[in-house]
Order: C-alpha cells, then structure tokens, then sequence
C-alpha cells in the first residue's frame, strides 16, 4: 500500500536534514536559495511594521527631507513614462515566468540527487523548462478569461437591470448575487490553487523523468487521483497546514531581518537629504537613484530571506517525491536507485540509508 501523506512527513525531514546539514555546505545553501526563489518556492509571511514600533529620527531633518519639493512633470510625459513601465513589467512577468519554469526543473534535480548544480542545469532543462513555460502562461490566461467571466458577466447583468443605477430597490439581487459571486470566486480559487499545486508537485516530476508535456503528465496523473481521492485530498490538506506553519516561521525571521535592514537605511537617507540642506532636491538623477537603491535593497533582502528559507526550499520538494514516488515508477526509480547486483522489480524500502544520486 502507498505511503500515506501523513507518514511521508519524517521521510521529507530526513532527507531536508541529510542534504543540508550531512555535510552543511554553504555553497549549496546559497545556490537552493537562489533557485528556490527564482522558481517561486519561498514560504510567505506579513512584511508589516508592528503597531507600536517607532523608529528614532530628528524631527527637524525628517521634515526637511519630506518637504522637499517634488518636480513638476508634463503630462504627456508621465504617460509615456507610465506605457513603457506597463510594457516594461509584463515582458519582465514573461521573463521571470520562463526563468522560474526552467528553475523548477532544477529545484527538482537539485533535491532529488542533493546536489545543486545552476549552470549544468539551465543547460538541460531547456525543453521542459519551455513546456513549463508554455503550460503555465496558457494556464495564467485561462484564469483570467474564467475570473473575467465569473465576475464580468454577472456584474455585466446588474449593470443592463440598472441594480447600480438604483442599488436601494435591489438590495437583496445585489446582497444574494455578491454571496453567489463570493462563493464562486473563492471555490474557483481553491480549484486554481490545487491545480497549480499539484502540476508542480505531481506533474514537474513527469516531465523531467519522460520529457512529456503538462497536459500529457496531466491524463496521466488524473486517474492517479481518481483511484486514491482520500489519499491526494490528505496531501493536500498535510500540505496547507505545513505551509502556514512554515509561512509563519518564515515571516516572523522575515519581519526581524526586514527591520534589521529597513532602520539603518531609513536613518542613512534622512542624515543623506538632512546633510545636502537646501541644496537638496527631487530630480532625475535623485530620483534615479532612489529606485536602483531600493531594488537593490529588495533583491537583497529577498536573498536573504531565501536563505532562511532553505530547510522549506527543500523540504516541500521532497515531501512531494516521497509521497508520489510510491505512486510513480519513474521517480520511485530515481529516488531509490538500485544498488549494483539487486533483483530489479524488487519494492524499495520504505527509507533509504542515502539515496545515491540518479543523474
């Protein structure tokens, strides 16, 4: 009988613990965080300031810098200004989608033979990276035509019945209609959610094992499904709840770093604009400055947050691969290599010594 979601939970434990820390090598702990981030594995948290957390400043010098007169730009220009940006990040979603696809195949590898190797793997992951790619941009427009619909169109039959013209002889049409609305966007959302969740956990396996393309790893892993609902619904349910628990660890650490970075800076850049007195002033290059500083800020400190993320970068993966590989014979093959002379056909054991890489 497959492994159940639950026991599956030491055996991902084991492994996080065997290839992190059985050597520890920092090297490979820097190289997962960097792919673990680029392929979108991070745990989440709350980046909020707490309430009652006040930073120290002159209140002389932060009036100064806040006073500072902002220039006055043309119209036409801010509009130009604000296209290219438009244009701007969508061919930046459109590249960090690819990179993140070509990522996951990586991540993948990374975990399944402990060790992390980027360059070797961007060079041989190209082709699934690709099929990944063109699932998940094929997958991101369904969504939003389906959200459109499911929000267009009902709001779309309120506007021709005049509900918003005069919303006090329709209140109970636009009470019922936005709880019908509520409750299908959100089944909707838990649909998509599952989806992605299970393409990445079920589906990425299938084609870096065979080379096949989403929507074949999809055919074959629905009956998968079909034959053990109790078991993949456990998983999915196993795997919310360690999610939030590592979510909340995650933003606690996140919310401390965030500070440790955030008033040093904050405090530099008001002693800056304080120290240039009246001959300071917003302008290009100012301007320019602020935002090549800050994104290089953010970049810093999301890495480092991927580094506190590690245990979770790689956790995650192999929870998915000890429960799937039961279930998949390919990846139950990579994951338990046959040592030399063994009876093929033999069932692997239920935990390996050191799964010996496969690749």
């Amino acid at each position: 009988m497959p492994i159940s979601a639950v026991d599956t939970i030491s055996l991902a434990f084991q492994h996080t613990r065997r290839q992190l820390f059985q050597p520890f090598r920092f090297g490979q702990w820097a190289r997962l965080a960097l792919v673990g981030l680029l392929a979108g594995e991070m745990g989440g948290g709350n980046f909020n300031l707490p309430s009652n957390f006040n930073i120290p400043k002159d209140t002389n010098s932060s009036h100064q810098f806040l006073s500072t007169p902002f220039p006055h730009i043309d119209p036409a220009i801010l509009g130009t200004v604000i296209a290219i940006a438009i244009i701007a990040g969508l061919i930046f979603m459109v590249v960090m989608t690819y990179i993140s696809s070509v990522m996951r195949f990586i991540l993948f590898d990374s975990v399944l033979t402990k060790q992390c190797h980027i360059r070797q793997g961007w060079s041989r992951r190209q082709d699934p990276g690709w099929k990944f790619f063109l699932w998940q941009i094929g997958f991101m427009l369904v969504m939003l035509l389906a959200m459109s619909v499911f929000i267009g169109l009902p709001a779309l039959y309120a506007y021709t019945h005049g509900w918003f013209s005069a919303p006090d002889r329709h209140v109970m049409g636009l009470i019922l209609g936005g709880i019908a609305m509520f409750c299908v966007v959100v089944v909707f959302c838990i649909a998509v959610a599952v989806v992605h969740v299970f393409t990445k956990d079920f589906v990425v396996p299938q084609m870096a094992l065979e080379g096949i393309d989403a929507i074949e790893g999809w055919r074959r892993l629905w009956p998968m499904v079909q034959a053990e609902k109790s078991g993949y619904v456990i998983y999915a349910l196993m795997k919310i709840v360690l999610a939030i628990g590592a979510g909340i660890a995650i933003g606690i650490v996140s919310v401390i770093l965030g500070l440790i970075i955030a008033v040093p800076v904050i405090g530099a850049i008001i002693a800056a604009a304080a120290a240039g007195g009246p001959g300071f002033s917003w302008n290009v290059f100012t301007i320019t400055a602020a935002i090549v500083g800050g994104c290089i800020l953010f970049a810093l400190f999301f890495f480092l947050v991927a580094l506190i993320t590690v245990p979770a970068i790689v956790f995650f993966p192999a929870y998915s691969m000890y429960f799937f590989a039961p279930r998949y014979r390919a990846l139950s093959l990579a994951l338990y290599p046959p040592a030399p002379g063994a009876v093929m056909g033999a069932p692997p054991p239920d935990l390996p010594p050191a799964p010996q890489p496969a690749f």
